[in-house]
């Protein structure tokens, strides 16, 4: 199978331009091709192997019918990422990183069940039954929530990957997915380390046209896993049937389960299984 993208096409993206050498990050001594006027130039021959190894994960979790969440809340990055993840229809999140947003998933969750409430005030005429001041501070909170959780409001349950622009910056969204073992992706400049990801792409995160080529690979790969998962179903339609509705719905209740409770179910289910076999 071929390479998803070329030398020349990363290098006109200028996808290897990385940090001053004085802000290195020595972990990623192993994708520095050289250094130039100070400036540390990324070995793209690598790029290209990494990007692959990203794309394909990402792909198969698109795939099998999971969500991925796109992290990019710097400046260059936020509109093209939001731009081009909505035609994937995955969740994102350009603003501030809100804390907890993994590891209290039910408090996010509850944030955007307020949402629809104020929705449905409208809709069904509450609204024509109150103050206009109440009116207004309705619409102010509907607008805030809106801005920071509109873009994950389809997010019923954890998502299955993360994909991030920027790790350095975005540390407290890869410490979260570590604790809950969220595999992660991103793209990772000579100023972090990449060994903090799970899927670590060596390119420049601060250029807009090298962030927009990435990203923009990455959710090609996401529409062909959809497209695949759609013929998937045509070709066998019963199935899977009823079993992705419960998985798509988040269930609080079972996400406040300890991690010692878990693992013990987990041994119990192991050794009814081995009673089984004997």
């Amino acid at each position: 199978m071929s390479s998803r993208t070329t030398f020349n096409e990363l290098l006109e993206s200028g996808a290897h331009f990385g940090h001053l050498k004085s802000k290195w990050n020595p972990a990623m001594a192993p994708y520095i091709y050289a250094e130039k006027n100070g400036i540390h130039i990324i070995d793209l021959n690598k790029s290209i192997v990494k990007i692959d190894e990203a794309a394909n994960g990402l792909k198969q979790i698109a795939r099998s019918g999971r969500k991925i969440l796109f992290v990019a809340t710097k400046k260059q990055a936020k509109d093209i990422v939001s731009e081009k993840v909505k035609t994937v229809n995955m969740p994102y999140v350009t603003e501030r990183w809100p804390g907890g947003m993994l590891t209290n998933f039910a408090t996010i969750r509850k944030s955007v069940r307020r949402m629809t409430q104020i929705d449905k005030m409208f809709a069904d005429g509450t609204f024509s039954n109150i103050s206009k001041r109440e009116r207004l501070q309705f619409s102010r909170e509907r607008a805030k929530l809106e801005t920071q959780f509109g873009s994950v409001a389809d997010l019923t349950r954890l998502p299955a990957a993360l994909f991030i622009v920027d790790i350095t910056k975005e540390h407290i969204a890869i410490a979260e997915a570590k604790r809950l073992n969220i595999p992660t992706f991103a793209i990772v400049d000579t100023n972090s380390n990449p060994n903090e990801v799970d899927f670590a792409i060596p390119a420049n995160d601060d250029a807009s046209t090298s962030i927009a080529y990435i990203v923009d690979l990455m959710v090609n790969a996401v529409k062909e896993g959809l497209s695949e998962r759609k013929m998937d179903k045509e070709n066998n339609p019963e199935e899977g049937e009823g079993k992705e509705g419960a998985s798509d719905e988040f269930n609080e209740g079972a996400f406040e389960t300890s991690e010692e409770e878990t693992e013990e179910k987990g041994g119990v289910k192991k050794r009814r299984r081995v009673a089984a076999k004997k």
